[in-house]
């Protein structure tokens, strides 16, 4: 390279200006550095780290996958969404937690507390992040959960972005068989539901099986009941603790709602409740209502414009919050 450079120098700045080009456009295919936030008992549970190239100080996203707080693991935002995130220049905290039922919401919780606390930490010294700078953002039950961080973090985090969220978990809509699922899905038995369900904690859960796991609740209404260990209709006071929209205050922060108002799995009503509550207590939020849109609107990609537009939003609202 050297001799090169000494051949054709006046091409240094081209290449160079070629390598940040190249280096943007595979933003959403960078790799991240895998890091243990926490060990209980004997289960390591994990979080990737993505970050562009850089010695900055970067303001942080902790980025929460959704599945029911059943399914699921680190490993998002998809490539196109960790673009856009990165070439705005955040870094992205993508977090595993425990799954339910073998963990009930109470440790789901404390999960969720500890690897913000991480991020606050050791993250400044691990990869240049700012503390004071925080968003969370997740996509159906990890919107949940990231609406749930508005009040159970302190220091509270400096905006929050939710995909398909909920504010509460004891509504008919979890509580109650669901017609939807009940008319379009076959029954699953509680049997096959419990094949692979185990004992031991679990932190990452593509596992074959546990889907069934998740329609059982719902087609048997008993999600609520199975993840947190409360029965609804016994101990309605219970969960007060466990919804945010009882828990809204002047101190939660500044909110984005994301909702397709066509969603048989969400629905999206939770949003537009959870927006009425922001209004009434005087919190910055703004309500992204996709019409005609269901759940995982976003799995359209970049490609439809309603979605590429509703990003743009996001990166505007990240701006103003978090990115001072």
């Amino acid at each position: 390279m050297r001799g090169y450079a000494m051949r054709f120098p006046f091409l240094i700045p081209s290449i160079l200006a070629l390598g940040l080009a190249v280096t943007q456009a595979n933003a959403g295919n960078a790799m991240p550095t895998t890091h243990t936030y926490k060990t209980t008992a004997t289960l390591p549970i994990k979080a990737d780290v993505y970050r562009l190239p850089g010695n900055e100080i970067r303001p942080v996203i902790v980025w929460i996958h959704g599945g029911a707080l059943i399914t699921g693991k680190r490993g998002g935002p998809n490539a196109e969404q960790r673009k856009r995130y990165l070439d705005a220049g955040y870094v992205i905290v993508s977090i595993d937690y425990r799954l339910a039922p073998e963990t009930k919401l109470k440790g789901i919780i404390t999960d969720l507390q500890d690897a913000v606390k991480w991020v606050r930490d050791k993250g400044p010294a691990l990869f240049k992040i700012d503390p004071k700078r925080v968003a969370v953002i997740g996509h159906s039950a990890g919107g949940y959960l990231t609406l749930m961080s508005g009040f159970i973090l302190e220091p509270r985090p400096q905006a929050l972005v939710a995909f398909y969220g909920y504010g509460d978990i004891d509504g008919d809509w979890y509580a109650r068989p669901d017609p939807f699922y009940r008319k379009t899905r076959p029954i699953v038995t509680r049997e096959q539901a419990y094949k692979a369900i185990g004992k031991k904690a679990i932190a990452e859960g593509n596992v074959k099986g546990r889907g069934d796991f998740y329609m059982y609740c719902r087609q048997q209404g008993l999600w609520p009941l199975l993840v947190t260990g409360h029965d609804p209709a016994k101990e309605p006071r219970a969960f007060d603790r466990f919804c945010p929209i009882r828990n809204v205050t002047k101190d939660y922060p500044p909110t984005l709602l994301l909702h397709g108002d066509n969603d048989t799995d969400v629905p999206y009503e939770q949003s537009v409740a959870m927006a009425k509550e922001l209004k009434r207590v005087g919190v910055v939020h703004k309500l992204v209502s996709m019409k005609g849109y269901g759940h995982g609107f976003d799995g359209k990609g970049m490609k439809d414009t309603k979605v590429a537009a509703a990003f743009d939003q996001i990166e505007v609202f990240l701006k103003k919050h978090v990115s001072k």
